[in-house]
């Protein structure tokens, strides 16, 4: 354990409890959220158990809003599951298309398709100009006074249009911006995109839960696959054009703009997640980036009004502490390795075996409010179906906890030059390995 003796009795005593904080950070978020949870499923009385569907007659009509760059592999697919299997009554919707400067084979496709459905329109852009902009511009073009946001490789359950529409319902829905659904992952033929089903149970099981049930609001929406309010989205100014994620920039902005943001763990949707370590990186460093640029974004402005956005100032401290402990991670684990290779080289060999002992005890305390988080997750989330995939805990605390404190190290001078006016909201098509027949399998699983 670090601790410093400087002689000053109280700075040692404020810097020793800084440092204890950020030691037992992942141990006391892995708690919280444990108990967040229990909040959450105990006294948290704005649930919806039984969706109402609507008459035919007074349904909402709905714009399914699809941004598109280079997805040639997955975009006939969604199209053609969401014109088909949706079971909206009188298919009182359209997709919205924006394809945002593809240079694959999805223009062809598009067009292709429009000439089969007739409530499928397409925006074509010449240049890649990123997610938000093709959006914002979408929003000109959309019929629908609510408008899903879905991403091209993402698929909702069936029955989720009309029941997103039940929480905008009624004079308590009458403040809701948005909606997001619970995530699942729609192709798990390998071992890294089984353990990211474990990790998507841990932030939309848990975090998300806790959010609502403490605070009334969440920290992010999931970019997949929300449902949101026309009008909420035009009085914060569409999104910002500029972030690495638009879908945490817009939660913020709601947050702050003074409307109710909803989690919906009963609607599930299925995305296709990053199925090597590259891919994965990659995506870590876009959340890490996008989060660290919302905190620079509301610092200030939280800081020095902190009873009017005392919400807000709970996540603001949390990813204070987030930025700071994945610093400390990375300098104390260079700290300890460069000390174990002294202790080889002097050959003190008692120094080194409590170096580790230490590191060990601290790891195994880790674990266990991981296990305890990731558990409570698995049985609360999509009725327990997931708590086979508890085998993966391991892989996601070992090696996914590593990956997104790198990212968030490596993109924390980005996201600064960002919000000095340097950023761009642009965006780099993932590769795309994608197994059809599995994902086919897989949906006929669950």
């Amino acid at each position: 354990m670090i601790h410093l003796n400087t002689g000053l009795s109280t700075f040692d005593a404020t810097m020793n409890f800084i440092l204890l904080i950020l030691v037992s950070y992942p141990i006391l978020g892995a708690f919280c959220w444990f108990i967040g949870v229990i909040c959450y499923q105990t006294i948290y009385g704005h649930k919806i158990h039984n969706y109402e569907k609507f008459d035919p007659e007074n349904e909402p009509f709905i714009t399914i809003m699809i941004p598109a760059h280079n997805e040639e592999v997955m975009i006939e697919h969604t199209i053609n599951y969401l014109m088909n299997d949706l079971t909206y009554d009188n298919k009182n919707y359209e997709i919205l298309v924006t394809d945002d400067g593809s240079t694959d084979k999805t223009p062809e496709i598009l067009d292709r398709l429009m000439k089969k459905y007739k409530n499928l329109r397409v925006v074509h852009f010449e240049k890649n100009q990123g997610k938000a902009h093709a959006f914002n511009v979408g929003v000109a073009f959309a019929h629908g006074e609510f408008i899903l946001s879905n991403d091209a490789d993402s698929i909702p359950e069936p029955d989720a249009l009309w029941k997103y529409m039940n929480y905008f319902n009624g004079e308590e829905g009458q403040n809701v911006a948005a909606v997001t659904a619970n995530m699942d992952v729609q192709n798990r033929s390998k071992i890294i995109t089984k353990s990211q089903t474990v990790e998507f149970s841990s932030i939309v099981g848990v975090i998300k839960r806790g959010q609502i049930a403490a605070l009334g609001n969440m920290y992010a929406y999931s970019g997949a696959n929300t449902m949101y309010r026309r009008d909420a989205l035009i009085d914060v100014g569409l999104f910002r054009q500029d972030r690495a994620t638009e879908d945490i920039s817009i939660a913020w902005d709601h947050q702050i703009g003074g409307w109710s943001t909803i989690f919906a763990p009963n609607i599930m949707f299925y995305m296709n997640v990053p199925d090597d370590l590259q891919s994965l990186y990659n995506q870590r460093k876009r959340w890490a980036k996008g989060g660290t640029e919302v905190w620079l974004t509301n610092f200030m402005k939280i800081i020095t009004h902190p009873v009017k956005y005392n919400r807000q100032l709970v996540f603001l401290l949390d990813q204070s502490l987030s930025i700071l402990w994945s610093f400390f991670y990375f300098i104390t684990t260079i700290l300890f390795l460069i000390t174990a290779v002294r202790f080889i080289f002097l050959g003190n060999d008692e120094r080194l075996f409590h170096m580790f002992a230490m590191a060990f005890i601290f790891v195994a305390f880790e674990m266990f409010a991981g296990l305890l988080q990731l558990l409570s997750a698995l049985i609360v989330d999509d009725r327990g179906r997931k708590l086979k995939y508890l085998f993966f805990m391991p892989i996601y605390m070992i090696v996914y906890w590593q990956v997104n404190a790198l990212a968030l190290v490596m993109t924390f001078i980005p996201a600064i030059k960002t919000i000095m006016g340097y950023g761009h909201g642009t965006w780099v098509s993932p590769v795309r390995n994608v197994d059809m027949e599995n994902i086919e399998e897989e949906k006929i699983q669950n």
